[in-house]
């Protein structure tokens, strides 16, 4: 799933790549998809985007956004976005696909559910998600400081897991559940450690993480467990992923336990976060 620094490398990648470029052809659920939600009705994203020029491309918290004139083209979830240089290699089954004038193609696929939105700049404003991720600060951004960062930290969010306060409501759009594993473990903190029982130094400490771990995730190229789009994985090897269920931890030799907590698996050593009470 695309998180803060999947979107930002994609985001980049989309605009070295295809500024300047003209869509010749656009095509949108081709193959019908049950979790494949568009704006609007996808009949019309070739009426809206063909002929148009990319001009830039932005990314808003897990959202990587691609700019064609007046028009946007937003992603989010499990939007699988890949560059071809030519046609034999797109897959037979997408959700959208870009040509261009010049060369190339933009094809998305759908990984479990993903949003793939083609609209005129300001006419998605109303949409609670897309919005903010535009106007909340990014934690890779100065405006995301300690101060900040306290001030999510309510009476109200005090009663909250970790887990809870960092990746769900939508406090730092894009900090998901999958950012959230490596995170939680170097900042020593248990997944359903409640947050009223973190001391100020750990609240500082899970702050310092949030930021120097999602910079360090994207000056990698993002995690490796996701790919960029020319389909390579990135360059931050995860800790506390699927790939290491049942594993040793590299810094006490706990076996890394996985279990379901707040809709998703949590993944999680014992020996370095506790047992969460």
């Amino acid at each position: 799933m695309l998180e803060i620094p999947e979107a930002r490398i994609v985001a980049q990648q989309l605009k070295e790549t295809l500024q300047g470029k003209t869509i010749s052809n656009a095509v949108a659920a081709s193959s019908p998809h049950g979790f494949a939600w568009y704006f609007g009705d996808p009949a019309v994203y070739g009426d809206m985007l063909e002929g148009k020029t990319i001009t830039g491309a932005e990314a808003y918290g897990c959202r990587p956004e691609i700019w064609a004139e007046d028009m946007r083209i937003s992603f989010a979830d499990g939007a699988r976005i890949r560059y071809y240089e030519t046609a034999d290699k797109i897959p037979m089954k997408h959700q959208l696909l870009l040509e261009f004038e010049e060369g190339g193609f933009i094809c998305c696929t759908v990984q479990m559910y993903a949003a793939i939105l083609a609209f005129p700049d300001g006419a998605n404003d109303d949409n609670f998600y897309y919005m903010v991720g535009k106007e909340k600060p990014s934690p890779l951004a100065d405006e995301f400081d300690a101060a900040y960062f306290a001030s999510l930290l309510t009476d109200e969010t005090k009663k909250l897991s970790a887990k809870a306060f960092l990746a769900t409501e939508q406090r730092i759009p894009g900090l998901g559940n999958g950012v959230l594993q490596d995170i939680l473990w170097t900042a020593k903190i248990h997944p359903k450690r409640k947050m009223a029982t973190l001391s100020d130094s750990e609240f500082e400490t899970m702050f310092n993480t949030v930021k120097s771990l999602l910079s360090k995730m994207t000056e990698l190229g993002g995690r490796d467990t996701e790919k960029d789009i020319f389909g390579k994985p990135g360059g931050y090897v995860t800790v506390m992923s699927k790939k290491n269920d049942g594993a040793p931890c590299p810094v006490c030799g706990t076996p890394i336990r996985r279990f379901a907590y707040l809709g998703g698996n949590v993944y999680v050593c014992e020996g370095c976060q506790g047992s969460g009470k």
